[in-house]
């Protein structure tokens, strides 16, 4: 028996059943579907997340106070050690190969202008910030490079801010009041969008030192390095260490490059793509016995069908086939549905819902159709086995 005869008769068989195939075919494509669909969200929100992240560059190392194994972001929780002051930003900035170094001090108060408020957040930096976070300006400038402790109340709107106080017309030179002290407004900042729930166009940028003082604080949330593309990441964490040891007299202090904080929420996604995966792969287990069940059915029923081919010299082996390929015809055809399913449906949700990204993997889709057709063949073996080792004229004798 050709193997073309195989394929058709394994092809006739399904037809013959073809409600019950159909029904077979389906779990296994709504488990295929579910694997491809998911894991397009868990690949979306990863490439989100990590683009989110990226934007402020890849040249950073953040300095927070106390010994702590936090990612280092502004608002961390200052130890009651010697925490960070400007003189340390100072002396950071003077390291080799260091571009650009931002003291951070962040809180929440009220801005009015023109009998308009609106409570924002209020940032504390330097003239480095622009360069250091990669953050441009729309108009205006950005807070002059004043000595912190006499810098001028100079303030710097995010896009939003400047909308709900100004509406259209130019808030440059405009007055503002943040948290009762009045402001000069020199530029405000292009439209950067948000950073895991926290609005960056809602924000107004003051003095570092202006700020210490507006939330009474007598040292810093956090001090961002910026360095130059060519250095060594952990050759100027070394130095760091050091320079700052040699401050402090002890590590009291947590450094953080822009690398390991990729390198941790990468793990972290990756784990959370594979954990929806393995959701989708429940659906998988339901297809395969279903194909279990209606492969052993189908032996059953078709006894004298076997019986009879073994009569006219098909071998064992040829009838393993026949009963292996049904399986995985069925398996694979349902896979393929689930693939195509999956990626529409991922397409769709990224174009209607782009809050929520959905990213199709071609290596995911692929694996997923490869274990469609692995769960067919696994599951159709003890039924195929079965098949094969009937005996010719016991397989008649049913008749």
């Amino acid at each position: 028996m050709r193997p073309a005869d195989l394929f058709d008769m394994a092809i006739g068989a399904i037809r013959a059943q073809h409600r019950r195939s159909l029904l077979t075919g389906l779990g296994i494509a709504i488990g295929i579907g579910a694997v491809v669909l998911l894991t397009a969200i868990g690949e979306g929100v990863q490439r989100y997340v990590l683009a989110e992240f990226t934007q402020f560059g890849t040249n950073l190392i953040a300095i927070t106070p106390g010994k702590t194994g936090t990612f280092g972001m502004s608002g961390a929780v200052v130890s009651n050690v010697r925490p960070l002051s400007l003189d340390d930003a100072a002396a950071l900035a003077a390291l080799p190969m260091i571009e650009a170094a931002v003291p951070v001090v962040q809180g929440n108060a009220a801005v009015e202008a023109g009998g308009n408020t609106r409570r924002t957040t209020v940032v504390g930096s330097n003239a480095d910030a622009p360069a250091a976070w990669q953050i441009a300006l729309a108009v205006g400038r950005f807070l002059p490079d004043d000595d912190a402790e006499r810098s001028r109340a100079f303030a710097v709107l995010g896009s939003k801010l400047r909308v709900e106080l100004f509406g259209d017309r130019s808030p440059l030179g405009e007055r503002v009041r943040i948290g009762g002290e009045t402001y000069r407004v020199i530029g405000v900042m292009e439209s950067k969008g948000q950073l895991l729930g926290f609005d960056l166009d809602d924000t107004v940028y003051i003095p570092i030192g202006r700020a210490m003082a507006m939330f009474d604080r007598q040292s810093l949330m956090e001090i961002d390095l910026l360095y130059a593309a060519g250095a060594r990441a952990d050759t100027l964490v070394r130095r760091i260490e050091g320079l700052l040891k040699q401050r402090h007299g002890r590590e009291d202090f947590t450094i953080t490059t822009q690398d390991q904080m990729l390198e941790v929420l990468g793990s972290v996604l990756d784990i959370m793509t594979l954990a929806v995966a393995a959701l989708g792969g429940i659906s998988l287990f339901v297809g395969a016995i279903g194909i279990l069940t209606m492969m052993t059915i189908a032996v059953q029923e078709r006894r004298v069908e076997i019986g009879l081919l073994r009569a006219l010299g098909a071998s064992r082996r040829q009838i393993l086939g026949l009963f292996l390929g049904e399986a995985m015809l069925l398996s694979g055809s349902g896979g393929l549905v689930g693939v195509l399913f999956g990626v529409a449906t991922a397409w769709l949700i990224d174009r209607l819902v782009p809050a929520l990204p959905a990213q199709p993997s071609v290596t995911y889709s692929l694996l997923a159709l490869m274990v469609a057709i692995g769960i067919g063949l696994l599951a159709g073996v003890l039924p195929a086995l079965r098949a094969a080792q009937l005996q010719p004229v016991a397989a008649l004798h049913d008749e």
